[in-house]
């Protein structure tokens, strides 16, 4: 890489079961007013624009336009979009600065969930001609999974138990999060699964600003660089995937650079307990790194900003002098299909 990029601000709403009485544009527009007011720019000092979203859930093609209302596209702006989280939207954004065709970058995703059955829209993700018809949502095949961690004896009931207690117990001090501090592990959603060991539906945006070089330093007084950034994908066909394992997040992590020294922080965009697990075994974490002391996608999962949540929670525990080297992970897909790593980094103190 012949430039430096980093995250200089981050911002997210007070994520919530639901939000009927705002539309994705006003939902969106507190946010992205507090980003650029972290850094003191205004649209106009923008660069480039990139944002994640889904049609699917919002129902009706090409809404991420809509969104544009909360950016203000005139006078015209540099723009683009991925029907995807905004992590893979922060991607893109990364490579456009790579160039050199501009040193600052706004991103931004949102999603409402709560207007209808999430988990049977994900569905539209499963393959088309013999998976999808069958209609498995999202937590029956998070159950799968689970199940086949526990068949292979990588974790039981009570550790998975383990895993959202400690979640929620760390979003307690997270005042964005859906849910906070003690949370029933509650009844069986799917077996092995409890409600606990799922995450909350509910609607929520966040947006990040990046900047290239001398830039960064001007605009935030410790900014978390990128030091490398990555994302893979595994095989559509779920039957002919180890569920137990994630090869794409390790090969990511592996080109991203996060085994080159050790991290001291990681948010994972874990939305389901035992998927933890998974990506803990692939990362090589151990219990020396804070893992999502946010809470996590198990204390609020907004579909589509929960992947750049993670970025945008690293970050800003670099920026506060928390971190100094922290990895971040995002996902989309059924079981863990497709993943992106970056590793963050402060510069020395």
């Amino acid at each position: 890489m012949t430039r430096e990029i980093a995250v200089v601000a981050f911002a997210q709403t007070d994520h919530r079961r639901t939000s009927e009485e705002f539309s994705e544009v006003e939902m969106l527009m507190p946010v992205l007013h507090d980003v650029l007011d972290r850094t003191g720019l205004k649209t106009a000092d923008i660069g480039f624009t990139c944002s994640g979203s889904s049609d699917y859930l919002a129902g009706r093609a090409f809404s991420f336009t809509l969104a544009l209302d909360g950016v203000g596209a005139w006078p015209p702006i540099s723009e683009s979009h991925v029907e995807m989280d905004g992590a893979w939207a922060l991607y893109e954004a990364w490579t456009k600065l790579l160039t050199g065709d501009a040193d600052t970058a706004l991103v931004y995703s949102y999603g409402k969930s709560s207007p209808g059955s999430v988990r049977d829209v994900l569905t539209r993700q499963l393959d088309p001609y013999y998976v999808a018809p069958l209609w498995p949502d999202s937590v029956a095949l998070a159950a799968l999974q689970a199940q086949a961690l526990i068949d292979a004896g990588e974790t039981d009931e009570p550790a998975l138990a383990a895993v959202a207690t400690r979640s929620r117990a760390a979003a307690s001090t997270n005042s964005h999060a859906q849910l906070r501090g003690s949370v029933p592990h509650g009844e069986y959603v799917v077996r092995p699964l409890r409600t606990g060991d799922c995450p909350p539906v509910g609607d929520g945006a966040a947006a990040v600003i990046l900047a290239a070089g001398e830039r960064a330093r001007d605009l935030c007084a410790r900014p978390a660089w990128i030091r490398g950034i990555d994302h893979r994908i595994e095989a559509h066909g779920l039957g002919v995937r180890d569920l137990t394992d994630s090869p794409s997040t390790r090969l990511a992590a592996e080109k991203a650079g996060a085994f080159e020294r050790p991290v001291d922080t990681a948010e994972l965009h874990a939305p389901f307990s035992a998927q933890e697990v998974v990506l803990r075994k692939a990362l090589g974490l151990d219990d020396s790194v804070r893992v999502n002391p946010s809470g996590g996608a198990l204390a609020a999962n907004p579909v589509m900003a929960a992947g750049l949540i993670r970025i945008g929670e690293a970050a800003v525990r670099i920026h506060r002098g928390e971190s100094d080297r922290a990895l971040a992970h995002a996902t989309s897909g059924p079981c863990l299909q497709q993943n992106l790593i970056a590793v963050l980094e402060g510069d020395p103190r």
